[in-house]
């Protein structure tokens, strides 16, 4: 391996330097510029030539064997393996559940324009070490046990009042912990639909909704996401039509398309709820990372007709899986039991944790910093992906998500493929239709997609190089 083929990482990119050396290696071997047979260099020397830890070179060489790239000789080294086949990877059917298991195994794409969540380097990992590393002795002992079935009493009354900074105002009996926002949804969804009923949900959405309420025995009827919030002529059309009892929407920087519902439009839909009896599920997970002055249904209508999911997964760490739901007392008392007869508790350590950071002063700003690094990398990705040759639907206000296409139709599911041989995970549309249905559209995580390489690719495809 020649000097001027030594991988050279950049440390001012977002990719850690194991993933960045990795891609350039996997590259270089699936291309055939390293060639089955050939031993790459010890890792002390390629540590030293690329100017990073043994330990870093060492992690790397251990994911190119984990991918079948490479291969341990013992104290002979590592040597290129034939790299493996794609049929396996063209053989997965690109769907929810594909997105959902793809992006978090270990040889998932380098590059994650396509998923949920933020990189490991915007997570609030400092705050959370410090929260456990302050426990004491006695705190952790409690934070061991079961805990309250409603959740950790101090983080509700957290929750409480950072609701109530948005004019959202629920008593603490109001709100129950759960295991990330998906158990909030599922609790709520769970309480207040029969086997058998027809729930509203919007198009496009949230891709994972689809089959949980498939496995729960429900019925979806589609209401189509326009860039103002969900149709009312659509609406109102279903809400005849299949006389629900549900309708799940997000008003705060919509997944997929990051778009925020506008007041006039939540008044109209909020009017339709009280003329037909509908109850409101609001998924305003992202809320935290939303301007402060930007309106909710749960702020317009308040808890009766609406419940709240919230949760810490997308400002602090999705490990550490803390959700919530805020509604009025009554529905509160029915997912309590429901969430008891399911899971007990939920897990006392990480709400502790979460508690801890809350209360410490430092959440705030550093909601303040994400939301502002967000919004200035949101505008840089969308201009990345317009000057590349893609279409963006809307400049959003903030946020992860960019929703995109190219100007001709293209085969999205074959192009997804591609982008994975590339170390690249896209996310297309029609994971995020209700039925699977066609779309030309693709969403982009901006908090990921700040690579060079992800551009040359888009820009290969916009122009038919690839």
């Amino acid at each position: 391996m020649t000097a001027q083929a030594v991988p050279r990482p950049d440390r001012d990119r977002s990719t850690p330097l194991v993933g960045q050396i990795g891609a350039d290696l996997a590259h270089r071997i699936r291309s055939g510029v390293l060639r089955r047979g050939e031993r790459l260099p010890s890792i002390r020397r390629m540590a030293r030539d690329c100017g990073v830890s043994t330990l870093t070179i060492a992690n790397t060489y251990l994911r190119l064997a984990a991918a079948g790239l490479v291969e341990s000789r013992g104290t002979r080294g590592y040597f290129v393996c034939t790299p493996p086949r794609a049929a396996p990877l063209i053989q997965r059917s690109i769907d929810s559940m594909w997105l959902l298991q793809y992006a978090y195994e270990d040889e998932a794409p380098v590059i994650k324009a396509g998923c949920g969540w933020l990189p490991t380097d915007l997570l609030f990992t400092s705050a959370a070490r410090s929260a456990l590393g302050g426990l004491t002795a006695a705190r952790l002992a409690c934070a061991l046990e079961y805990g309250n079935p409603y959740g950790h009493a101090g983080l509700r009354h957290n929750i409480r009042q950072m609701l109530a900074r948005r004019d959202v105002y629920c008593e603490d009996g109001g709100i129950i912990m759960t295991h990330g926002a998906s158990q909030a949804l599922e609790l709520a969804v769970r309480c207040l639909s029969t086997r058998g009923d027809t729930v509203l949900v919007e198009d496009p959405g949230y891709c994972n909704l689809y089959p949980a309420l498939q496995s729960l025995g429900l019925r979806t009827a589609s209401i189509p996401r326009l860039p103002d919030g969900p149709c009312p002529d659509a609406l109102a059309r279903m809400i005849r039509q299949h006389q629900p009892r549900l309708f799940i929407t997000t008003s705060i920087l919509h997944n997929p398309t990051g778009s925020c519902s506008t007041t006039r439009n939540m008044r109209a839909v909020l009017d339709l709820a009280a003329r037909h009896d509908l109850t409101i599920i609001e998924d305003d997970i992202f809320l935290d990372l939303a301007p402060e002055g930007q309106q909710t249904l749960s702020q317009l209508g308040g808890l009766e007709r609406v419940v709240h999911i919230g949760s810490f997964s997308k400002t602090i760490g999705p490990g550490l899986r803390v959700g919530y739901v805020a509604c009025a007392a009554d529905t509160a008392q029915r997912i309590l039991r429901q969430k008891m007869a399911s899971n007990l508790t939920t897990a006392p350590l990480n709400e502790e944790i979460v508690h801890t950071i809350v209360s410490s002063g430092l959440y705030r700003p550093h909601l303040a910093h994400l939301r502002e690094h967000l919004t200035r990398v949101q505008a840089r990705v969308c201009a990345r992906l317009e000057q590349a040759g893609m279409t963006v639907h809307f400049q959003p206000s903030g946020g992860m998500f960019a929703w995109a296409r190219f100007g001709q139709d293209r085969d999205v599911r074959a192009l997804a493929e591609r982008a994975c041989q590339h170390d690249i995970m896209l996310a297309p549309g029609h994971l995020f239709r209700p039925g699977g249905q066609p779309s030309q559209w693709f969403r982009f995580n901006v908090a990921h997609c700040e690579d060079e390489r992800l551009f040359t690719f888009v820009k290969s495809i916009a122009h038919g190089r690839e």
